[in-house]
């Protein structure tokens, strides 16, 4: 059986979307699974144990220069990278008319069929093309966590049940080598990834918190790596490492290097990001900051406070979060991975 993914944006996004992958390995060992994606987001997918081919497109890129020769020529290699292969099933999972768009172009086997979904979910971006271009709507539960809701809709396009022990335990099959990370770290070691960025203000967590944070695990033995991804993220790491003891600016870096430098982390705080949701891919220690009560559809599926052996917390206050819930949930996961 040969399935096509179509999970084009973005990293959180995609990242949420891994564990169908494990879903559809574990009903029908055999598959061929491909996945469609955006090119800023590709490292991600090809880390993940199972998915044969990464066919990138950069919509965001083309749409802004629908008529200019370079994008004709970048549609026509990808158009035609996209119909090498006829799918048995072409499963929508961004909901969007863009990935409706996609799946229409894909070719299908004899017997193969598009699947989407039928119906909005909450807090999610919806869009009735991708209903009218599948063959198969599935309607979905409407409170539903992100990650749920891909592995629902899978599950019901290609007729297989998920155990109450995968729906606890998602498996997100990322693969990632450690080996380089120095590189990019110097060598420092007993390092707290601080996830401080989002593209959403609204989302941040105060730079004067992540400093008195860091102090804190400063005090503990703890190294703080700084990540960014902007100019505005490179000054907000710099401003916070300036005040603190052991702590370093990381360069810039792509998303299979980001990978590396989490994986041989203690453990990360972030804010609701991308690369939050990596940290929980990866199965690391996490506190997870939220300023909105939307944790229940984005945050860490399966961890839930009341579970004592909780690794990843997400930790929601109005109008933020304060030191101290942060640092005590901190402790609570970092304590949890220790235990032998």
């Amino acid at each position: 059986m040969k399935v096509l993914i179509v999970k084009l944006s973005s990293l959180g996004d995609v990242l949420h979307t891994l564990p169908v992958v494990n879903d559809i390995k574990t009903a029908f060992p055999n598959a061929q699974i491909d996945w469609v994606v955006e090119r800023s987001f590709a490292g991600v997918v090809r880390q993940c144990q199972g998915v044969n081919k990464v066919i990138t497109c950069e919509l965001r890129q083309w749409r802004k220069t629908p008529f200019s020769q370079k994008t004709k020529q970048a549609w026509r290699i990808f158009k035609a990278e996209l119909q090498q292969e006829k799918y048995d099933a072409v499963i929508d999972l961004q909901g969007l008319t863009k990935s409706a768009a996609v799946a229409w172009f894909a070719k299908l086997s004899p017997t193969g069929k598009r699947y989407a979904m039928a119906n909005r979910t909450e807090g999610s971006s919806y869009e009735a093309p991708t209903r009218w271009v599948a063959d198969v709507a599935i309607r979905l539960e409407p409170h539903i966590h992100a990650v749920q809701r891909a592995r629902d809709l899978c599950a019901h396009a290609l007729s297989y049940a998920l155990s109450e022990d995968s729906i606890s335990d998602p498996n997100f099959r990322l693969l990632v080598g450690i080996n380089k990370f120095h590189v990019a770290i110097n060598n420092i070691a007993n390092y707290v990834v601080f996830a401080h960025g989002s593209s959403r203000e609204d989302k941040l967590w105060a730079t004067k918190n992540w400093i008195e944070l860091g102090r804190l695990l400063n005090a503990e033995g703890f190294a703080i790596a700084l990540v960014h991804g902007s100019d505005a993220e490179e000054q907000r790491s710099e401003a916070i490492a300036h005040e603190l003891e052991n702590a370093q600016v990381l360069p810039r870096l792509g998303l299979a290097a980001m990978l590396e430098v989490l994986a041989a982390s203690v453990g990360v705080v972030g804010v609701d990001s991308g690369l939050s949701h990596m940290a929980v891919a990866l199965n690391l220690p996490h506190v997870q900051i939220y300023n909105f009560d939307t944790a229940w559809r984005t945050g860490p599926a399966t961890c839930k406070e009341s579970e004592p052996r909780a690794k990843q917390l997400s930790i929601f206050e109005t109008p933020t979060p304060s030191i101290n819930a942060v640092w005590l949930a901190w402790l609570r996961v970092n304590s949890v991975a220790t235990m032998p």
